[in-house]
Order: structure tokens, then sequence, then C-alpha cells
């Protein structure tokens, strides 16, 4: 196996929204092939069709798809491949390593509640294990492996160590139900040795899982995966993640104005470190993602830190790439996105711009001078500073910007020497340009915002409020 190509996948159950664990096991999985060349393949397990929708099976793509995580090929449907399935476990049934179990649900039960009030183990040892076929009567049957009855089960986890089962810990578990379709266990190893993968990277609450699906490969003679348990994500409590510490989804995350990036980088540092590196770009982090650093403990959210890392990754972020995450945002909150004109100022506007906001929310006020149309509706606190005296001030200043050298090194002379005229500190004089500049009492630098927009467009918006 170290000779074949690296191959992880991510396969989800579309039940529901991409949930934040979900996307960061993916994340984990598309770096860990990303950074080694290797291939990263997504599986649907769509074999739950009572829970299955197509509107869930979209809702996870587009998760993926927003967080920026491409994967080879096309997905691929766990149901469409059920007869596949369900012929190894009759490659098993024919090579000895399973067999047919005609135990009714009825005498099962029986057996565990006389075994419960015996104290005795209530797993299930089937009386049909070592039945030859011209025994078998004519009644419906389940597949059953056949577990093994002495010693132990190690599984060498790359993030847990060994783990190791006592074999008379697990039951010979069903492989075919009775109705011929294959159980979820079959179907997981089963895909995973077709669609040739060799490290399973999945949350730690699969770790029991691992003992029974080694015993498939086992019986099938095919080589393990690299398995690696991650822990689980639990809230800033400490306690198992719900609805209860906030959004759970990825697509809230988005509507709340994180970024790709931003997630990115968050989910990845989340239970995985890199030295003390806290914020890094996705290049870096495919270069530097191993299963080595990550950490058995569970991962706690941490909003603050998620807050930090977001806002540093929107001020590393490039013109395209920011524009594409506005537009996505807009999309998220159900706003129109930003038309050609529009997208176009905010592009240019943006690469003028040293911008550090925790939010892609709190970017698209500050930049409201270049998307909103004057003339601009005034907030309480923006309308103050609007007043007849800051108003007739404007009027002033505005024949020495007619005829300032439109550089920031000259506005910012000619500004600073008129406030020093009228015996005005700047900040009194900065707050009614601001407003009469964005409509806004908080906005970029006012020269910053001059240089960006013009001379014509500055003059004009400083008539349109002349006292």
């Amino acid at each position: 196996m170290t000779d074949a190509p690296l191959v992880t996948r991510f396969a989800p159950s579309p039940t529901g929204y991409l949930h934040i664990g979900g996307a960061r096991t993916a994340l984990f999985n598309w770096l860990y092939a990303r950074g080694r060349g290797g291939k990263f393949l997504l599986r649907i397990e769509d074999t739950d069709r009572a829970r299955y929708t197509p509107e869930a099976t979209q809702a996870i793509l587009d998760g993926l798809t927003w967080l920026g995580l491409d994967w080879d090929g096309d997905a691929v449907s766990q149901f469409e491949s059920a007869d596949r399935h369900a012929a190894v476990a009759q490659e098993m049934l024919a090579s000895g390593t399973a067999y047919k179990c005609f135990s009714t649900q009825d005498e099962i039960e029986a057996f565990r509640e006389a075994a419960r009030a015996e104290g005795r183990s209530t797993l299930f040892r089937s009386p049909w294990r070592d039945v030859a076929a011209g025994d078998h009567p004519d009644a419906p049957f389940v597949i059953r492996i056949k577990a093994p009855q002495e010693g132990e089960i190690t599984i060498q986890d790359a993030v847990q160590g060994d783990v190791t089962w006592k074999a008379d810990a697990l039951d010979d578990m069903v492989l075919l139900r009775s109705d011929g379709s294959p159980v979820y266990m079959l179907a997981v190893v089963v895909d995973d040795h077709d669609m040739g993968v060799t490290h399973v990277i999945r949350g730690d609450d699969h770790l029991a899982n691992a003992a029974r699906q080694s015993m498939i490969y086992t019986a099938m003679g095919w080589d393990l995966p690299v398995f690696a348990h991650i822990p689980l994500i639990h809230g800033p409590d400490g306690k198992k993640l719900s609805k209860r510490h906030g959004a759970l989804g990825v697509m809230e995350y988005a509507a709340m104005g994180y970024t790709p990036a931003g997630m990115r980088n968050y989910l990845a540092r989340l239970g995985w470190s890199h030295g003390d590196d806290e914020v890094f770009t996705t290049e870096q982090a495919m270069g530097w993602f191993d299963l080595g650093g990550i950490g058995k403990a569970p991962a706690r959210l941490d909003f603050k830190k998620m807050e930090n890392i977001n806002r540093h990754q929107i001020g590393m972020s490039d013109p395209e790439t920011m524009l594409r995450d506005v537009q996505s945002y807009l999309a998220a909150v159900d706003e129109p996105t930003l038309p050609n004109d529009k997208a176009k100022a905010f592009f240019d506007a943006f690469g003028q711009l040293d911008v550090a906001d925790k939010s892609v929310g709190d970017l698209l006020a500050k930049f409201a001078f270049v998307l909103d149309e004057p003339p601009f509706t005034h907030d309480e606190k923006a309308a103050k500073l609007l007043d007849p005296v800051s108003r007739g001030i404007l009027t002033q200043l505005t024949p020495q910007l007619q005829t300032a050298s439109w550089n920031r090194e000259a506005l910012e002379q000619t500004v600073m020497e008129f406030a020093e005229a009228q015996d005005l500190k700047f900040g009194k004089l900065a707050g009614p340009l601001r407003v009469a500049l964005s409509g806004r009492a908080v906005s970029p630098s006012v020269f910053d915002m001059m240089i960006i927009i013009g001379r014509d467009e500055t003059l004009r918006r400083l008539a349109a409020i002349a006292a």
C-alpha cells in the first residue's frame, strides 16, 4: 500500500446541512491529500432512504464549495453501489468468512432478555454460525460475518495510537439484511476499497467502527487503510457541540460574515497545531498539515479566536478573492449581489485600503462610501456631526480643495492648514468631512476616501451638504 497513490475521502450522510464538525473533517482530508499530491474524493452516504433528501445533498455540496474544498471526480452515491456491496457479502459467504443466520428478531430479543435477567452478556451468539448448508431451513436469513472469537483486534491509529478490542466483545455483525440490502458497515468498507482510499480520516465517534470494519478487510484479503480518528469539536464550555453554542452549519457562518479563508484557517487550527502558528495561508496549511499534529483531546470552539483569525484573513485577501467573498456573503444573507459597476468600485477601493474587519458585513459598512449612492441617509450620530456650523465650515473648505494637488500629502497639508486657520482641532473637522464623504460617522480615513473617489466626486459630495 505504500506504493499506492494517496487517497482520502469525505463521506457525509445527506440528512441536513454541512455541520462545522463535518467541515473540519473534510478540510483535514483535503489538506492531507492536496499537500501530498494525492486525491480527495467525495462520497455521499445516502443509503438511509427514509432520511435522504436531494436538498440535503446539495446543501453539503454548497457548503464544501463555499469553503473552497474541491474534490476529484464526481461525488459518488453509496446507494447506487448497493449491488456491489451485496456481491461482496456473497463472496464472503462463499469463502466461509460469513454465514447465513436464520434467527428471528423475536428469538434474538428473547435471548437478550434472558441474558439480562441472568446477568450475562447480551452479545448475541448465533446458533447458525457452524451449521452446514444442507441443514438450513427454507426461511428468511441474514448474512453475518464470522468474527474472531478469541484473541484481540488492534487498530494502529495515526492519531489515537494502537487501539485494542477483545475479540469476545465483538459479535458476528450482520452484513446483509434479510431483504438483501447491505448494512452501512459493509458499504463503507467496500466503497473505501473500490475507491482506492488509503487514509480514512474521520471523527473518533467512528473509532469503534474501525474494529468491525477491519474484520471485513481481513476476510476479503484487502489491505487496511491508515486510520486517523480525530477528536470531536466541543462548545466553549467543553460539552458536546449543540445549537445552544451557536451556529452549527457552515453556511450559517457564511451569513455571519466569516470568509472561506478565515474558516479554513480557524478549522485547520481547531485540534491541529503547527508550532505557535495561528494565522496562515491555505498554501502553508497544505504544506504543513500532518496527522502527527492532531491532538487527542476534543477541540473547543472559541468565537473570539475565530473572529480574530477572520480579521487577519480579510486583511490578507487580494481584491479578487475579497470581491468573491463579498458576493457570497450577500447571497448567504439573501441580499442582492453587487452589480458590475459597484463590484468594480469595491474591487478598486479594496486594493487601495488597509483593512482589518472581523466580518464581511463590517467590511461592507466600511466601503459604503463607494457602494452607497449620494445623497446619503444619515443615522442619528452622523446627522449630529452635520450641524449648520459644520456645514458652513465644509463650505469654506471646498475652495481650498478645488485648487489642491490630488495626492495624499497635498490633501493632508491643505486640510490641516485650513483647520489651523479656523482654530479647529483636526477631529472637529474630520467628523463632518467623514459624514459628507461616506454618509457615516465611521469610515476609512477621509484622505483615503478622497483619493479613491477622486476630486470631482469629493467636491460634488461636499456641495451636496453645503449650508
